[in-house]
């Protein structure tokens, strides 16, 4: 019974903060599920930069002289490899932004970022031009410490979680990045039946997954799709016949914002559009401060798949 959400600036950026419409519906949301909240938030970086956003494990750094070398190690591992723009370290959460990247959508770079990090025993949580993952484990008002009501962006998504198949843990909240792609992530409601066959699949074509939740799943599946040359609409249709189980996910890439729903239209969602913006969430109550007279609000039908493009 977790919660989701979105939302999706047409125009861009607005003078209402994307990070405080996101915390207000994961707010409302909360009744749905407190083991974790998460949001995947899009803005703007220079080009050539990328924003990393890593997880220090608080059992295994617990005083600040360890979380201080574990840092040291990261960022001197990464110097090896590229650049480093700015580093700063809120909570459990590592932000390092990268600097003279030569191209923001190599994949066999970003494993290369990936390991470099992780040998250190860390997590990353997400890598993009434009996408930041921040995640804890509680309410949305844990999130209020690394100041997401104001961060500035086109679009996101929001996740509060009520844990059922896997552990109450930081690192299985939502929203789940698709490693090692950049800029892409998905937060979900329901269970697959099928993901452990569909996992192995993608782990025999070279993929590597950080836990073994079925959402991380659908995030991979999804990217694949993309490196193959479907559009994003053409994935999430294909996912509809290649996902088994209960599911309504919403996706989120560099480019917008999209969801679909099972064949049997088993988990809710509820769309409220007008000339300005798209927002959906698991429940409408979660929508009504931004409903006004020249929004549309509809509960998309079983098998339905939208995208909304910059």
């Amino acid at each position: 019974m977790c919660g989701i959400a979105g939302f999706f600036y047409k125009n861009g950026e607005s003078n209402i903060p994307l990070g405080s419409r996101l915390s207000a519906m994961a707010s409302v949301l909360g009744s749905r599920g407190l083991d974790g909240t998460g949001m995947a938030l899009y803005g703007e970086l220079p080009d050539g930069h990328l924003a990393l956003r890593i997880h220090l494990e608080s059992n295994r750094f617990n005083e600040k002289a360890e979380s201080d070398l574990a840092i040291s190690e990261i960022t001197s591992r990464l110097e090896k490899l590229v650049s480093i723009n700015d580093i700063q370290y809120t909570g459990n959460i590592l932000r390092i932004e990268l600097k003279e990247v030569e191209d923001n959508n190599d994949i066999e770079f970003m494993s290369k970022v990936t390991s470099v990090i992780e040998q250190s025993g860390t997590e990353l949580f997400s890598i993009g031009n434009s996408m930041e993952i921040i995640k804890d484990i509680g309410p949305a008002v844990e999130l209020e410490d690394y100041k997401v009501a104001d961060f500035l962006g086109s679009h996101g998504l929001t996740h509060t979680r009520l844990a059922t198949e896997s552990r109450v843990d930081i690192c299985y909240s939502h929203p789940f990045w698709a490693r090692p792609f950049p800029d892409i992530a998905v937060v979900h409601n329901g269970q697959l039946t099928n993901h452990n066959k569909l996992r192995r699949s993608l782990q025999r074509r070279g993929y590597e997954f950080s836990t073994t939740n079925d959402s991380e799943v659908i995030a991979v599946f999804i990217a694949d799709q993309l490196l193959n040359g479907l559009s994003l609409e053409e994935s999430l249709t294909e996912s509809i016949e290649q996902l088994d189980g209960t599911f309504t996910y919403l996706i989120s890439t560099s480019d917008g914002i999209g969801f679909a729903k099972d064949r049997f239209s088993t988990k809710p969602l509820i769309v409220a559009e007008n000339k300005s913006f798209v927002a959906m969430a698991s429940e409408e109550v979660a929508l009504h401060s931004m409903i006004s007279d020249d929004t549309d609000l509809y509960e998309p039908t079983a098998r339905a798949v939208q995208t909304w493009l910059r």
